[in-house]
Parts: structure tokens; sequence; C-alpha cells
């Protein structure tokens, strides 16, 4: 799975973008399996909920801008199937820790010190997020965050939730 999933997804960071370049034939998202804040996350057992993985780290300065709007997206469309998976990536736990104190947080917060998640989904920037649809497939994709990008990745994920 691995393997093909090496070959697929520099395919899907070409051709994918939140917004109205969505991939013809999205990919299933490789499954992750993370210790988390009060426990562990399965991504396939999130199936039938859309889901907004993101990857981030605690040096990270637009991750701490993602957070507030993480946050928000949560409380306002969790009744209507969204999760948001946050990955974190920091070798040393200890400084995600510090970096959740600071934040309010309302979804789940996974740990992958190793980053063989991140290795998965090839990274290509931080943060990266990927959109996925309830069918466990990958719909979009999006590197870095800005506040500009707040409105189209707003967009993407309501036209997931309406499908």
């Amino acid at each position: 799975m691995i393997s093909i999933m090496k070959k697929i997804l520099p395919l899907v960071f070409l051709t994918l973008v939140f917004g109205n370049n969505c991939l013809a034939a999205p990919v299933q998202a490789p499954d992750v399996h993370l210790p988390t804040t009060d426990g562990e996350v399965q991504l396939a057992s999130l199936r039938g909920k859309v889901v907004y993985l993101d990857f981030w780290a605690s040096w990270c300065l637009p991750c701490k801008k993602s957070f507030p709007w993480m946050h928000e997206m949560k409380q306002q469309y969790a009744d209507q199937g969204l999760e948001i998976v946050a990955v974190n990536l920091d070798k040393d736990r200890g400084e995600a820790d510090a970096f959740l104190r600071q934040m309010q947080v309302n979804f789940i917060v996974a740990f992958d010190e190793k980053g063989d998640t991140a290795s998965m989904y090839q990274l290509k920037g931080m943060p990266s997020s990927y959109l996925i649809g309830r069918d466990g497939k990958v719909r979009a994709s999006h590197v870095g965050f800005r506040e500009s990008d707040k409105l189209q990745l707003e967009q993407a994920v309501k036209r997931l939730l309406d499908q």
C-alpha cells in the first residue's frame, strides 16, 4: 500500500488544491493510527465524516494562525459531520504540549514524533492539510496557511459536507 501511495501522492500534490480544482479520480487516504492527547485516532474509524487532516509543528508560525481557524471550523460544522485531526510532527512532545497550552483546541490532536505519517503523505511544506471525503478518499490538499486562504478552505469543506 505504501509503495502505491509513494507513486500516487506526488501526482495528488500536482493536481489538488482547495477550491474548484479537485482531483478527478480521488485516491484512498493512507490510514493514520496515532496516539492523541486522550487516547488514539485511526483515520479509518472516521469514515462517514468529512476529515480535515492537518500536519503541524510547534515551530511553524502559520500553524499558530491555523489553530484558531480549525477551532472555529470544528465549532461551526461538527454537527454536519466535520472532524479535524491535527497531527503534530515535533520530535519532542514537550514542545507540542507547550504550543497546545496556548491554544483553544476542540478537535483531535495526534502525535507522530517519528514522522511516519508525514512520509506517507509526502509533505511538501508546513502546515499541510488534506480534505478527505466521507468515503475516505483525498479530495483536496493545501500547503501553508494564510489569512487569505480561509474563505477558500471553508468553501471546500462546505462543498464536501453538502455531498
